[in-house]
């Protein structure tokens, strides 16, 4: 497959956001944000609930639209993108989704082919052969004709990372990775992301509010509070940044600026 390092762009630019402002109802969700996501590496963005992570992920995906600043997608300007050059661009990323969203419906094999069936219009042998190599990718097998309510929830959501990655995307976006999950089961989740990493070359963009996994995956970090980036590094320098937030939520505790409604 193509690595991320491939992708047009700016050098060493996989995805970014320059001064993005984003407003819901008069509400400022972003303000000013920047971030960069790096070829071939887990960029881990902490914040905790309402800060605007899962809006700026929306954005980047070109789910979202916003109110000025530049977004930037594999090299396209995301303001600017037609239907079909967003088609194409959706082609090259995959997208593990908070809960899952498996199709209730369809059987994992159904789903975990879903692109490679409706999009790119493989052989259904093709498809077939690409969804079991996928699934044992993520320590899965024979469990194509199951249906999602007959799944753990582990089981959902490593069938929803197989989905995110059959089509050998050049970036995989990751939106809350572990919630809902134990955490022997949440640790086997990043172990997987890790692998997709070494393994297939995928640069990763993770949101998360889940201190153990970011720390885990990412190979750099920040973090969004009230809209703003208000700090970014290596984890270490994350674990030492002297910002009274981030020593917050890094340690957990209740007594601090943040307040309890987050």
């Amino acid at each position: 497959m193509n690595s991320a390092a491939e992708a047009p762009g700016a050098p060493g630019e996989v995805a970014a956001l320059r001064g993005v402002h984003k407003s819901f109802g008069g509400r400022a969700v972003l303000k000013g944000v920047d971030l960069d996501v790096p070829p071939g590496r887990i960029s881990v963005v902490l914040g905790g609930s309402g800060s605007g992570k899962s809006t700026a992920l929306r954005i980047l995906l070109g789910l979202e639209s916003y109110d000025s600043g530049s977004v930037r997608l594999l090299g396209s300007e995301m303001s600017s993108v037609g239907r079909s050059r967003h088609g194409a661009l959706m082609l090259n990323t995959g997208v593990l989704f908070q809960f899952g969203a498996l199709f209730d419906s369809m059987s994992v094999g159904e789903n975990v082919g879903f692109a490679l069936r409706h999009v790119r219009r493989m052989p259904e042998a093709e498809v077939r052969r690409i969804c079991r190599e996928t699934l044992r990718l993520v320590g899965l097998g024979d469990i194509e004709s199951l249906y999602p309510a007959q799944l753990s929830g582990g089981m959902r959501k490593r069938v929803a990372l197989a989905r995110a990655i059959a089509h050998q995307p050049r970036v995989l976006f990751v939106d809350e990775p572990t919630t809902g999950l134990d955490p022997v089961v949440s640790d086997t989740i990043n172990d997987l992301i890790l692998q997709m990493r070494d393994r297939l070359g995928a640069t990763v963009l993770c949101i998360t509010h889940d201190l153990a996994a970011a720390f885990k995956l990412a190979d750099h970090m920040a973090m969004l509070y009230e809209g703003r980036m208000i700090a970014s590094g290596t984890p270490e320098q994350m674990r030492a940044n002297p910002n009274p937030v981030v020593q917050q939520f890094i340690a957990g505790r209740a007594q601090g600026p943040i307040g309890a409604d987050g």
